[in-house]
């Protein structure tokens, strides 16, 4: 057995390895939209965004309840010894018999227990503005996590789109391979004949089987790639790994023509979350200054209490209700607040320059996706071209190396050529709806209903 057949005879083992592997498995045909939506349920990055808007909804409600008054209750139970009592005050004057003249001795109270309880209620009134700039704080930060999830779930339907692309382009890529392996096995068998009939030489029966054996190394990488491409995509949609994707190619269209630069870079400008999102941090960065100037001034709020307490033989307090103003300021905030303060506008002054920055990145990422769009659209009319040229010269080479005309050397060339132009028309047409995409969601207006469309 020569090598030919030995290389023959693996492939066909590989073959049928995958044909064994295939059983059992799930075809689903899928549909662009379809992934979309899988995606977004299935995606853990937008399930961790999710739960930072949670974050942020409660840090705002925490924000709030600082307006609501302080409730503290505190008691307490002593159980105590009989404590030594030596009062350095003058003992009361003594009467006619010994008697005293003052009452009950102080000596002869025993103190065993004692229990007391309180309740304190305190209202803010005034706290130099840190409660209301707090929560203010709080709701533009809430709004920054809501614009970055909105931000993520675009980045994921882009991601779900490029991903889908993929898959097409493999499956083409594959079925474009098998194809050019019949027409290769189906050359081999009519040279050969040729051959045994004396009618062709046996150096081009060979280049023709040569060719064979690249096609079915060509076909192991497309199958290969494949599959690969196949579990990534079963993975990110939370499919089973074995699931047969069929991807949809009437999926991929792209409009012709779109508005020009300057109209996408304003709705890029307009629209996009993350630019939103900074413009949020930047106010709340600004309450963060407020507040921490309000520390200069004092704070007022209302207070009430309560007291009760019980000393067996002693003292029994109830009933003891208070009400009033409490006042507190500290003169050291003179003198400790300016670090703070500077603190707060350093905080400022990094947001608004993280936000030239991303200004400046969205505009790049527009114009790039702008131009790899055109391009994209180029490049179909051009692969369009290669491929009714590649096809007209397979044909001719074809008909000339029947007349003895052309090498076989040529012909194999010519449908090499024609397989390369139909892989990379079929590639174009994929790309050219990804770049399309990828400008909506530069331009911050891709949305699932966008792409059904």
């Amino acid at each position: 057995m020569n090598s030919r057949q030995i290389l023959t005879a693996i492939v066909a083992v590989i073959g049928l390895m995958t044909g064994f592997d295939a059983v059992g498995q799930e075809t689903r045909k899928l549909s662009l939209s379809e992934a979309i939506q899988l995606s977004l349920q299935n995606s853990n990055q937008l399930k961790l965004q999710q739960a930072k808007v949670t974050e942020a909804t409660a840090a705002l409600r925490e924000a709030k309840e600082r307006r609501l008054p302080d409730l503290s209750i505190t008691g307490s139970y002593m159980r105590l010894n009989k404590p030594t009592l030596d009062l350095k005050t003058q003992s009361p004057q003594q009467g006619e018999g010994g008697g005293s003249t003052g009452g009950n001795s102080l000596s002869s109270i025993e103190v065993k227990q004692v229990g007391y309880g309180m309740a304190n209620l305190s209202l803010p009134v005034f706290a130099g503005f840190r409660i209301q700039n707090g929560i203010d704080a709080a709701k533009y930060l809430e709004k920054a996590a809501k614009l970055d999830a909105q931000k993520d779930r675009a980045d994921v339907i882009e991601n779900t789109i490029a991903a889908y692309s993929n898959l097409y382009k493999a499956k083409e890529a594959l079925d474009l391979v098998k194809e050019n392996l019949k027409q290769s096995q189906q050359r081999v068998a009519d040279f050969s004949n040729l051959e045994k009939n004396g009618l062709l030489a046996r150096n081009d029966l060979l280049k023709a089987q040569l060719q064979q054996s690249n096609v079915e190394l060509a076909l192991l990488d497309a199958e290969n790639a494949w599959k690969l491409t196949n579990i990534s995509m079963n993975l990110m949609l939370g499919l089973a790994e074995n699931t047969d994707l069929v991807p949809d190619g009437a999926e991929f269209k792209s409009p012709n023509e779109v508005d020009g630069y300057t109209t996408w870079e304003s709705k890029a400008m307009e629209n996009r979350a993350d630019i939103a999102a900074s413009e949020m941090r930047i106010k709340a960065a600004n309450s963060g200054v407020k507040a921490a100037k309000g520390e200069y001034y004092p704070s007022l709020a209302l207070t009430g209490g309560y007291i009760g307490a019980n000393i067996p033989d002693v003292l029994t307090l109830t009933n003891a209700l208070n009400a009033g103003v409490g006042v507190k300021y500290s003169p050291s905030s003179l003198w400790k607040t300016g670090s703070k303060v500077a603190q707060a506008k350093a905080q400022l002054q990094q947001v608004k320059m993280g936000q030239n920055l991303l200004t400046d990145n969205v505009r790049l990422q527009t114009a790039q996706a702008y131009q790899n769009f055109l391009s994209s659209k180029k490049k179909i009319e051009v692969y369009a071209k290669a491929v009714e040229q590649a096809t007209e010269n397979y044909r001719i080479v074809k008909n000339k190396h029947t007349n003895n005309l052309a090498t076989t050397t040529d012909l194999l060339d010519a449908d090499v050529a024609q397989l390369q132009a139909r892989l990379n028309q079929a590639v174009a047409e994929a790309e050219a709806m990804v770049s399309y995409n990828k400008l909506l969601q530069t331009a911050g207006v891709l949305t699932p209903e966008i792409t059904n469309k």
